[in-house]
C-alpha cells in the first residue's frame, strides 16, 4: 500500500529527463552544489565568528565590516 517500486522511480526520472534534458538538469544540480557548497561555508564563518566573540571578553565589539565614511557627509 502506497509504496514507490524502483520501476516507478524509473519512470518519473524518464519523464523529467524528457521534459528538461540533460543539460538543465546538469547545470540545476551544479547550482544546488554550488548553493550548497556556499551555505556550508557562511556557516562555519558564522561559528568561528561566534567563537571569536566568546573568547574576546573584554568587552570591546570587533566588526570586520567596518564602513569608512566621507568627512564631507558627517
Amino acid at each position: 500500500m502506497g509504496g514507490i517500486g524502483i520501476w516507478q522511480l524509473l519512470i518519473v526520472l524518464a519523464i523529467v529527463l524528457l521534459i528538461f534534458g540533460t543539460k538543465k538538469l546538469r547545470n540545476l544540480g551544479g547550482d544546488v552544489g554550488g548553493a550548497i557548497k556556499n551555505f556550508k561555508g557562511a556557516m562555519k564563518e558564522e561559528q568561528e565568528g561566534e567563537k571569536k566573540e566568546v573568547e574576546d571578553k573584554s568587552g570591546r565589539v570587533i566588526d570586520s565590516e567596518a564602513k569608512v565614511e566621507d568627512k564631507d557627509k558627517a
